[in-house]
């Protein structure tokens, strides 16, 4: 049996009748009754109320934070409240987080399960601009929708600890934790709690130890050099501690998107280089933004993946992007200019660099040679007559291009050479510099050394400007790159000599060499960067940041939080031209002068400063939620550390290889592999350095679940009409017809887009909200996608009917259980349902558990009357997947107290061993009898049971036996001579 199959029950007239004017029959208008009333008590008593250890909410319906206890933390990635409300597809997590938690409360686990709303977010914002609301008249509106959705499913979450980041008090302790990472430094050094070495400190420690001298002043752009911390004025040294703190201002290579008036981080572009909300082209720009300085976390955020229980797939997507690589800085002399240094994975390939290629943004080209060096190619100066007049041409070329068309393998390879040469460090040669657009300069350092002989794209464009080509890895003779690996070739000079050497071992041996020459050094370098945490958009966090008369940033203090939001006049960004690549942000909270130029005493008098226009991204939010569940009401802290250590610290819930603490089950989509994960990931680190939390990882175990897919249909000009209205018409040639019209079908991801939406409102009319949470929960395993078919709705509806009738009596609603003892054969069935239900509800197989509670509902079918025993222990492992169903059952059974903290069913193992086994005998591996035998037969009468046995014999014809293979007590393998 599959697990989506519902096993037949016996047809009789006491369990099947379908007349439909019996008054207590389980039908969708009874099923609303019963749901609607115990919601309604569920939230009069506080069922769910998660009971803390410690603070005001401490109570809860048969509820106590028992610290003998296992505290259970269970989370759903937050919801963005869409005007849409929910389709069928979204509840699907969240029924899967609620059965699960159901079921560890029903096993004496201390459960916390709650849900908020990720409430900042484009949309709302692109809303008011179209219409002029205020995002948060919107926003709230669309919480109220999702509310009342989410209530009707049966969902068990503490009322008491839902929020929305927009809340006022949500936003101050958002830009509290803004305001912790900017009072903090990296000290690659320190020893962190976990034994572990580098950890943020805070900037206060970084002051006195530059003042003591025991830390030196470092290069910085606008301080004085060689200059003692003591001689540096108090800008300066504002200059110097601003350089260092993880949260800082600089201008920086950005996505810029105009068409969405903002800039974007890396994660937020997809890989056609658009902007991953609206489709948008995104491009190249330097702006002054903040930075979040995540990649001095970037070897934590690689090495703790091996502490966390998460998909082998999600973890690989954190490396790839974090991109961890060895290799090499090298410097190269420029004749009559500045060095350039470029990072390299495989220096040993130096003597094949004939050419440099550097970014049309990279500081080289702000002066390039007044005319072009002697040897200069027709081919590599774009028909312009000074490097300058090439260089600002293919510049302004560049700019016009997203991220992406720069990089794009296809098409003529475009660059001009800048007038510049460049000398290769381990033989002298003469390079000269081309300016690319496939090389960016927020990746790497924005210089590349080129080998054609080893690179696919180097050589491309060698043969395009007719570069020399020197192979250093021996292979046959080719007209391509060789990219593989071999001895290495066509590298030495005077003093060094790689020839013959393997790739590994001549990369160790040039990178010594460079190290003592002084012009390259052995280092790790990352694909990640750092954060760019700066939007030119209305609807969100503003930063809790002004600006005195240096333009140099200054701290609120946190009796100043939260900064809200000011009104503006409107909400629109002033760039709206989706192709303007050269065009600049506006932010919306520029709007507000009143707002913008405060006057405060910060501790120097009265002064007027100036508020920064940007507001946090989105993301920011999302980045500490789980603490807010924890202690959602705190104006004290940021969450109470007796509180953070009972639901979060290492060890909390018993597991003695939990190394790093955090969520025990956050349950979400697999599309925020790389987003909101790694961010989340980086601030919980910061907030572990500086001791707000005790554990170094928000989440332990991570499980995506799949997608619920429906059928999709497009009319001729291949546009999604609504589902809904489609009908299976054999006339035509299709199959399905749309207003008379033929449609082609396709199958795809429930949404708004495709049209094939069905709504969660729409299922609870039809069947009710239990019928609902037992078909999704049973479709399939957890983490595969689905096809939804609301025909088979109907199975999941017929399994609640039966188990009510073998309860209630249709006809007046009284008892037609029996309080007979259970005979044998229904102990056997009910105690393997209890244990193989635990074991699959342990491990989120809810589907299987489904399956085999069918299996045993279908066995008490078949008796005169359903024992007390029996039925009760089924509707106890019934209730995490229909809970209102379950309650009114076991309320009718004579329970006065919620089931939602009754023990869960425990298998009796007297009823789990089974009589006889069948025992396969084989001759040679293939089968030649069978014999019931008990469970712990022996070995040896096994064996003579086997050799007796006339097939066996048959078999064997005659021959001798070699050895005989037995494993008790199934199989018995006969090896002849």
């Amino acid at each position: 049996m599959t697990s989506q199959e519902t096993p037949a029950a016996p047809s009789d007239d006491r369990h099947d009748r379908t007349v439909d004017d019996v008054p207590f029959r389980y039908t969708a208008e009874l099923a609303r009754d019963i749901e609607l009333r115990w919601q309604d008590e569920w939230a009069k008593r506080g069922t769910f109320y998660a009971a803390n250890p410690t603070g005001a909410l401490t109570d809860g319906e048969g509820n106590h934070a028992d610290p003998a206890k296992r505290s259970f933390f269970v989370m759903d990635m937050f919801p963005y409240p869409s005007g849409a409300g929910l389709h069928i597809g979204h509840p699907l997590g969240y029924i899967a987080t609620d059965v699960t938690a159901r079921f560890r409360r029903m096993q004496g686990d201390n459960v916390l399960h709650a849900l908020g709303f990720d409430a900042f977010g484009l949309p709302a914002e692109q809303y008011a601009v179209q219409t002029g609301q205020h995002p948060r008249v919107t926003t709230e509106a669309n919480i109220a929708i999702m509310q009342r959705q989410l209530r009707r499913l049966g969902l068990a979450h503490d009322p008491r600890r839902t929020f929305a980041t927009i809340d006022s008090e949500y936003v101050r302790w958002t830009q509290w934790i803004f305001l912790q990472i900017f009072d903090a430094w990296y000290d690659e050094d320190a020893v962190r709690p976990d034994g572990g070495r580098g950890r943020a400190r805070h900037v206060a420690e970084l002051e006195a130890e530059l003042a003591a001298g025991t830390r030196t002043v470092p290069p910085v752009a606008g301080v004085r050099a060689d200059v003692a911390w003591a001689d540096l004025d108090a800008v300066e040294r504002r200059r110097v501690v601003d350089s260092r703190r993880l949260a800082y201002v600089s201008e920086t290579p950005v996505n810029w998107c105009p068409g969405l008036g903002t800039v974007l981080a890396n994660e937020e572009v997809t890989a056609d280089g658009r902007s991953e909300r609206g489709n948008f082209p995104v491009f190249q720009r330097s702006l002054r933004q903040w930075n979040m300085r995540i990649t001095s976390y970037a070897d934590r955020l690689t090495d703790d993946l091996e502490h966390i229980d998460w998909p082998e797939k999600v973890k690989s997507m954190q490396r790839n992007w974090i991109g961890r690589s060895s290799g090499a800085h090298v410097r190269f002399a420029v004749e009559g200019g500045q060095s350039v240094e470029v990072f390299t994975t495989r220096p040993d390939t130096l003597f094949g660099a004939t050419f440099m290629v550097v970014a049309p943004e990279h500081p080289l080209l702000d002066e390039v040679p007044a005319a072009w060096p002697d040897g200069t190619q027709d081919t590599w100066t774009g028909g312009h007559e000074s490097p300058a007049a090439a260089v600002a041409a293919y510049r302004a070329e560049a700019a016009a291009k997203t991220a992406v068309e720069r990089q794009a393998d296809a098409g003529r390879k475009t660059g001009v050479f800048t007038g510049h040469l460049a000398a290769n460090p381990v033989n002298g040669a003469l390079l000269p510099v081309f300016t690319a657009d496939y090389v960016l300069m927020g990746y790497g350092t924005g210089a590349i050394m080129a080998v054609p002989g080893g690179d696919e794209r180097d050589y491309a464009f060698a043969q395009a400007f007719d570069l020399p080509i020197v192979y250093t890895i021996d292979g046959p003779e080719t007209d391509a790159a060789r990219t593989g690996d071999g001895a290495v070739i066509n590298s030495a000079n005077a003093e060094i000599s790689l020839d013959g050497l393997d790739v590994a071992t001549a990369k160790s041996r040039i990178i010594d060499w460079l190290v003592a020459k002084g012009v390259g050094a052995g280092t790790i370098t990352y694909r990640l960067r750092d954060w760019l945490f700066s939007r030119q958009r209305y609807w969100g966090e503003p930063f809790p940041i002004v600006y005195d008369e240096h333009d140099l940033p200054i701290a609120l203090p946190a009796d100043a939080l939260p900064v809200d939001l000011p009104e503006v006049p409107d909400y629109a960004p002033r760039t709206f031209d989706p192709e303007d690549a050269q065009s600049s942000p506006e932010p919306p909270l520029g709007r507000n002068e009143d707002w913008v130029n405060v006057t405060l005493d910060l501790g120097d008098g009265p002064k007027v400063y100036r508020r920064d226009t940007n507001t946090m991204p989105n993301w920011a939010g999302s980045c500490w939620y789980y603490l807010r569940y924890l202690d959602p009401t705190s104006d004290e802290a940021l969450v109470d550390p007796v509180l953070e250590k009972f639901w979060l610290a290492p060890g909390h819930s018993g597991d003695p290889d939990d190394s790093v603490g955090g969520v025990d089950l956050y349950v979400g989509g697999v599309e925020h592999a790389v987003l909101h994960l790694l961010y989340a990931r980086f601030w919980h680190k910061v907030l572990f350095d500086l001791g707000h939390v005790s554990g170094a990882e928000p989440f332990h175990k991570l499980f995506n679940q799949g997608y619920i897919q429906a059928y999709a249909y497009t009319d001729a000009r291949g546009v999604h009409v609504p589902a809904a209205e489609v009908v299976e018409d054999e006339s035509s040639p299709t199959g399905f017809t749309w207003n008379g019209e033929p449609v082609e079908r396709e199958y795809g991801k429930m949404g708004k887009s495709l049209k094939n939406m069905v709504t969660p409102d729409e299922m609870y009319a039809e069947y009710g909200a239990d019928t609902l949470r037992v078909y999704e929960m049973s479709m399939g395993p957890l983490d595969l996608s689905r096809p939804w078919e609301t025909r088979a709705v109907v199975g999941s509806q017929r399994f609640l009917q039966r188990l009510w009738r073998n309860v209630v009596s249709e006809g007046d609603g009284s008892l037609v259980v029996t309080d007979d003892a259970p005979g044998v054969e229904t102990l056997r069935v009910l105690h393997r349902t209890i244990a193989d239900v635990t074991v699959d509800m342990g491990a989120m197989r809810i589907n299987t558990a489904i399956a085999k509670l069918i299996v045993l509902n279908n066995h008490l079918t078949t008796l005169a009357a359903a024992p007390r025993a029996a039925v009760e222990a089924l509707v106890l492992m019934t209730a995490p997947v229909a809970p209102h169903v379950a309650e009114e059952l076991w309320s009718r059974l004579g329970h006065e107290r919620s089931l939602a903290y009754e023990p869960f069913p425990v298998a009796d193992p007297a009823y789990l061993v089974e009589d006889t086994v069948t025992c396969v005998f084989q001759v040679a591996g293939k089968v030649r009898g069978r014999a019931d035998v008990a469970p712990d037969v022996s070995d040896e009468a096994l064996r003579e049971l086997a050799l007796a046995d006339v097939g066996v014999q048959r078999a064997l014809d005659g021959r001798g036996v070699r050895t005989v293979i037995v494993r008790a007590p199934k199989l018995v393998n006969v090896v002849p001579a």
